[in-house]
C-alpha cells in the first residue's frame, strides 16, 4: 500500500490506473480506524480494482464545543490495519492542503433541507464540513464508486444529495453496520466510553429492535417514539432524537412503507447515533 501526502501525486497515481482501465473505489474516514471501516474497503474491493481510503480528521465539521482537538489519531496502526484490509493507496492530505487559503476563507457546500432536521438540527453546521470536505475529497480522488456506512444514515442522504446535485459520476454505495457482539454499532467515538457507559450502549440498538416491534404490533408511531425516548432517558441517556421515519426522512402514512428507525442519544460526554432499517412484517435490516 501507498501512503500518499501530496495531492499533485495522488493524481499521477489515479490518472495511472485509470488509464490502465481499472476501476477506482473510494472510502473516506477520519481515522481511528476499526472493523467497522474495514468492512468498508472489503466491500470497496468487490466494487472496483483498486481500492483508495483516506484518513483526515475534518475540522470543519466539529462545532465549537465538539471534539475536534480530543478526536482520537492513530496513523500507525490505521495504515497497518488498512493494508492488511486490501487497500491500495491511503490519502493522508494536511489541513493546509484540504483548505489552501485558510479555514476563515473556505468556500462551503451546503445541501439544504436534509441537512436542517435530526443531526443536522442537533450540531448546527455539521452536514455543511461534510459536504465541504467530501466534495474536496470527491474532486482530488475521482473515483467511480465510493462505500460509506449505514450507521450515518442522514450523512449517507446527504452525500447521495450532494452527488446527484453536482453531477459527480460517482456510484455510491451504502455499507451494512457493522456491530459489536452485544449489538453496539461500531464506532470511533466507543472508545471514550466508561466502562460502566460501555455496559449501556447496547440499550440503543435493543431499543431500535422494540421500535421495530412496536410499529409491528400496531402502535401508533407518537407512542412509539415516546416509549423509545422514555426507555433510554430512565437508564441516563440524554437523548437527542428517536424517531421513524420513511428512507426519504417523512413521516410515515402507509403501514407497509419502508420504514427506518434512527436514535441519537448521549451517555456521559459521548454522543452516539445508530439506525435500524426495516418494513413492518419482516425482519429488521442492520
Amino acid at each position: 500500500m501507498k501512503i500518499i501526502e501530496n495531492l499533485p501525486e495522488l493524481r499521477r497515481e489515479i490518472a495511472a490506473w485509470k488509464q490502465a482501465g481499472q476501476r477506482v473505489a473510494f472510502v473516506p474516514t477520519m481515522g481511528n480506524l476499526h472493523d467497522g471501516h474495514y468492512s468498508l474497503i472489503a466491500l470497496a474491493r468487490q466494487h472496483a480494482d483498486r481500492v483508495v481510503a483516506s484518513v483526515f480528521v475534518n475540522p470543519t465539521q466539529f462545532g465549537p464545543n465538539e471534539d475536534f482537538e480530543r478526536y482520537p489519531r492513530t496513523p500507525q496502526a490505521d495504515a497497518a490495519g488498512l493494508e492488511t484490509a486490501g487497500c491500495d493507496l491511503l490519502w493522508r492530505p494536511s489541513v493546509d492542503s484540504m483548505y489552501p487559503l485558510g479555514l476563515a476563507h473556505v468556500v462551503t457546500v451546503r445541501v439544504p433541507g436534509i441537512t436542517e432536521i435530526l443531526d443536522g438540527a442537533h450540531r448546527p453546521g455539521h452536514f455543511d464540513g461534510v459536504a465541504t470536505v467530501v466534495a474536496r475529497l470527491f474532486n482530488q480522488v475521482q473515483p467511480d464508486v465510493a462505500v460509506f456506512g449505514r450507521k450515518d444514515y442522514q450523512q449517507l442522504a446527504v452525500i447521495r444529495h450532494l452527488v446527484q446535485e453536482l453531477a459527480f459520476p460517482i456510484e455510491i454505495i451504502g455499507a451494512p453496520i457493522k456491530r459489536e457482539a452485544d449489538g453496539l454499532a461500531m464506532s470511533s467515538r466507543n472508545q471514550y466510553l466508561s466502562p460502566e457507559e460501555r455496559a449501556l450502549a447496547p440499550r440503543i440498538h435493543q431499543t431500535l429492535q422494540m421500535m421495530c416491534e412496536q410499529v409491528d404490533a400496531g402502535l401508533a408511531l407518537d407512542e412509539v417514539q415516546r416509549n423509545a425516548r422514555a426507555a433510554l432517558e430512565d437508564i441516563g441517556m440524554q437523548v437527542d432524537y428517536a424517531c421513524i421515519l420513511t428512507p426519504e426522512f417523512k413521516t410515515p402514512q402507509a403501514a407497509s412503507t419502508p420504514l427506518v428507525a434512527l436514535i441519537a442519544a448521549r451517555l456521559g460526554n459521548t454522543r452516539l447515533i445508530d439506525n435500524l432499517e426495516f418494513t413492518p412484517g419482516a425482519l429488521p435490516q442492520g
